[in-house]
């Protein structure tokens, strides 16, 4: 039956979010939001015995403190953020037993940047135009419309968990040791206003994550772009700077170039704007950004669209019962 978890320390910034996320509403300016690592998330969810659209918890950067107040089963995917259950630690990728009264204690992230919390059950919020995700800029969805606080209660469903299943490790996100990671792009829809030497020096470069960077967008350092002569024989409309343009539609994961910054428009991106968009990440890619950190290492690779759809379709191949054991 349904349960609560008190929220003890809430962490950085831990919201409930759920996959696909709010979709269909793009026009309207409600981005998709929803987990930022799709792979980990769903594998949490997969775990613990629940429906793919199941809600669970986003913790970024440092974890919450959670005490249960019924049994349930767990499951922490994504970065490793030494958690613990009541002192002992808890193992990562695979579904483990809680009993009423055990507390959930987890730390800062040694390695990624964003753990998933799959909870027999899910986590019951209202759904807010078709999901549970968490938009906090609008105040929609999750848990009050932001992030948790201290002090707060999730309510749970009624779930059927097993403890003891886990992910092959074969099946699993691999987080780079060296703060490195190749990012697949697809070009377009405005790559014809930069330069062809300005693509290849895209590719040959190395960009590096900063620090003002969250989930609605990555901004990232590198050399100067090279902008392509249309980019500055344009008319009035278009705006003084060759990285404007007459506002139109921002794909999801698409670099978006604002003056020399490149920013990448991630889960809680506008949906619209004056600026170009030369590239965009694949999606099967955004786990990489999820759990990159601040002043990691970005090198960009050049795939097709039929590339980038067959990557996503190894990442849903993933997310199935013939990946855990």
């Amino acid at each position: 039956m349904p349960f609560t978890i008190d929220i003890q320390k809430a962490g950085l910034e831990t919201s409930v979010q759920d996959f696909p996320g709010r979709y269909g509403y793009w026009e309207q300016g409600f981005p998709p939001s929803g987990p930022f690592d799709m792979w980990s998330f769903r594998l949490a969810n997969l775990l613990v015995g629940n429906a793919p659209d199941a809600a669970g918890l986003e913790c970024q950067f440092m974890g919450p403190t959670l005490g249960f107040t019924a049994p349930c089963v767990i499951a922490l995917t994504g970065a490793e953020m030494n958690a613990t259950l009541d002192g002992e630690q808890l193992a990562m990728w695979e579904s483990v037993a809680v009993e009423a009264g055990q507390i959930l204690a987890t730390g800062f992230a040694a390695k990624g940047a964003r753990a998933y919390l799959g909870i027999s059950g899910g986590i019951e919020v209202p759904q807010v135009l078709g999901s549970r995700a968490t938009f906090h800029m609008a105040g929609v969805g999750g848990l009050e419309g932001h992030a948790l606080k201290d002090g707060q209660n999730l309510t749970v469903g009624d779930g059927k968990g097993v403890a003891g299943r886990h992910v092959l490790e074969c099946c699993r996100p691999t987080i780079v040791d060296d703060g490195i990671w190749q990012i697949e792009v697809v070009q377009g829809p405005n790559d014809d206003w930069i330069a062809p030497e300005g693509i290849e020096r895209f590719f040959a470069s190395e960009w590096k994550l900063q620090a003002r960077s969250n989930r609605t967008g990555y901004r990232l350092e590198g050399p100067d772009w090279i902008f392509a002569e249309k980019a500055s024989a344009k008319g009035p409309e278009h705006g003084e700077h060759p990285s404007n343009i007459l506002d139109h539609g921002y794909p999801v994961g698409s670099v978006n170039l604002c003056g020399q910054t490149p920013i990448i428009l991630v889960n809680d991106a506008p949906s619209a704007g004056g600026f170009i968009n030369p590239f965009t990440v694949a999606s099967a890619a955004f786990w990489k950004l999820a759990q990159s950190k601040p002043n990691d290492v970005y090198r960009f690779k050049r795939v097709s669209v039929e590339g980038a759809q067959e990557m996503r379709r190894e990442i849903d191949r993933l997310c199935t019962e013939a990946s855990i054991q």
